[in-house]
C-alpha cells in the first residue's frame, strides 16, 4: 500500500485546494488507480492517517525535465521554476542529477465510507499538529494549520482564536483583532476572546480601546484572574500605577500564588517609590518560581535591581548571580552586576563582568564606557 507522508508545506494537499504532488521515482512507482495512505507526522516519531486517496494520473519526468516546465511547477503551488527547484534539491539531496526521475502524481480523496483502513476526524487532526506548532513558538506555521482547520468549520471560535494569538505574536495585530471580532460573534460571552482583543490592542499602543475590550470581559466574568491582571497591565501602561496595582492586589486576593502577579505588583511598586515594599513581591514571586521549579532570570534581576537602587550592593550581586544562573549571556545584568561591583570599588571585578559583555556584543556602549572607567581607577 503506498503511503505519501504530508508536511506543513503541504497544506494545501490536505485541503484540498491541490492535488497533484511530485516524488522521486522509488524502486516500486505509482500506477493509476493505486490507493494511497496518506499521513502527516505530527511529532518525530509518530504518524497519523489523514485521509486516503486514489492515484488518477502519473508522469515519470526527470530532474532537468521538471525544473524546465513552469505549467508543471504551477500545477505543483510553486510560483517559479526557480522555487520547485530549490525545494527539489532541499527535498531530495541525493536526487538532482539531470537525468534522476520523479513521479508527478494526481489524486482523489476518497470518501470516508470507501476508506480500507479505520478513519479519522481530519479537523482534530489539523489542530493537534496546529497546537503542537503554537507551543513549539512556530506561529507562522501553527497560523496555516489554524487556517486549514477553519477550511472544515469557518464558524469555529477556537479556531479564530487562536488563529488571532498566532496573529498577535507574530506582531500582525489588525489581522489578529478581526479574527478575534469573529470569533466574538460566534461566543459574544466568551470573556477570554474581549481579553485575547485588549492584548493586541495594548501591542498597538492604543489602551483606550484596550481598556474596553478589557470592559467588555470583565462584565462577563468579573473574577477571572487572567483578565483582571492584564487590567492592572493597561493602567501600568497609562502610568496609572495607583489603580495598576489596585487590580493586582485584587488578583493575589483571588490567587496569591502567580509569581508573574506578585512580580508585577513589585514593578509598581518601584516605580512609585516604595522599593523596600517591592522586595517582599519580588521574594513572594522568586519563592513561587522556586516551588514550581521554574528558575525565571528575570525576576531575581529585578530583584537585584531593587537593592541596586537601595545600595545594598552585596545583595544585588548574589540576585544576578541568581539570574545568570539561567540567562548567562545577558549584557544588561553582566552590565548591571559590574555597576554594583563599581560601587564597591571592586573595579577588577566589574571590569571582568563589562569583559565578558564586550566579548559577545563588542559595540555594546554601556560596556565600553563602564569598562574605562573603571581601568581609570585601577
Amino acid at each position: 500500500m503506498p503511503i505519501l507522508l504530508l508536511k506543513n508545506k503541504d497544506i494545501d494537499l490536505i485541503t484540498g485546494k491541490r492535488n497533484t504532488t511530485i516524488r522521486r521515482l522509488w524502486k516500486t512507482p505509482l500506477y493509476m488507480g493505486d490507493r494511497l495512505y496518506c499521513y502527516w507526522n505530527i511529532l518525530s516519531k509518530e504518524r497519523e492517517k489523514l485521509f486516503e486517496a486514489e492515484v488518477t494520473r502519473v508522469k515519470i519526468i526527470t530532474f532537468k525535465e521538471v525544473t524546465h516546465d513552469i505549467d508543471i511547477a504551477h500545477e505543483l503551488g510553486f510560483k517559479s521554476l526557480r522555487q520547485l527547484e530549490e525545494d527539489l534539491r532541499k527535498s531530495y539531496p541525493n536526487n538532482t542529477e539531470d537525468d534522476d526521475e520523479f513521479q508527478v502524481f494526481t489524486f482523489k480523496k476518497l470518501p470516508v465510507d470507501q476508506w480500507e483502513g479505520s478513519a479519522i476526524n481530519q479537523k482534530k487532526m489539523i489542530i493537534r499538529k496546529a497546537d503542537v506548532l503554537f507551543e513549539l513558538g512556530k506561529y507562522e506555521q501553527s497560523s496555516v494549520c489554524y487556517k486549514a482547520a477553519l477550511e472544515y468549520d469557518d464558524n469555529d471560535a477556537y479556531l479564530l482564536n487562536k488563529i488571532g494569538d498566532n496573529l498577535t505574536r507574530l506582531g500582525q495585530f489588525g489581522d489578529a483583532i478581526k479574527h478575534y471580532k469573529k470569533a466574538i460573534k460566534i461566543e459574544p460571552n466568551n470573556e477570554y476572546l474581549h481579553n485575547n482583543m485588549a492584548i493586541a490592542y495594548i501591542y498597538m499602543n492604543d489602551y483606550e480601546k484596550a481598556l474596553d475590550a478589557n470592559t467588555q470581559a470583565l462584565k462577563i466574568n468579573s473574577q477571572n484572574t487572567t483578565v483582571l491582571y492584564w487590567r492592572g497591565l493597561i493602567y501600568e501602561m497609562l502610568n496609572d500605577f495607583e489603580r495598576a496595582l489596585k487590580f493586582f492586589d485584587y488578583v493575589l486576593r483571588i490567587d496569591d500564588k502567580n509569581p508573574e502577579v506578585w512580580n508585577e505588583r513589585a514593578t509598581i511598586l518601584n516605580m512609585m517609590g516604595k522599593s523596600e515594599e517591592a522586595l517582599l513581591s519580588y521574594d513572594k514571586s522568586i519563592e513561587l518560581c522556586l516551588e514550581n521549579s521554574l528558575d525565571d532570570a528575570a525576576m531575581w534581576a529585578s530583584k537585584a535591581n531593587t537593592l541596586l537602587g537601595l545600595q545594598r550592593y552585596e545583595e544585588a550581586i548574589e540576585c544576578y548571580d541568581n539570574a545568570l544562573k539561567t540567562d548567562k549571556h545577558n549584557p544588561i545584568i553582566l552590565n548591571n552586576k559590574g555597576v554594583a561591583y563599581m560601587e564597591l570599588d571592586k573595579f577588577e571585578e566589574a571590569i571582568d563582568c563589562f569583559t565578558k559583555v564586550l566579548v559577545m556584543y563588542p559595540d555594546n556602549p554601556d560596556a565600553q564606557v563602564l569598562q574605562e572607567v573603571c581601568l581609570d581607577n585601577l
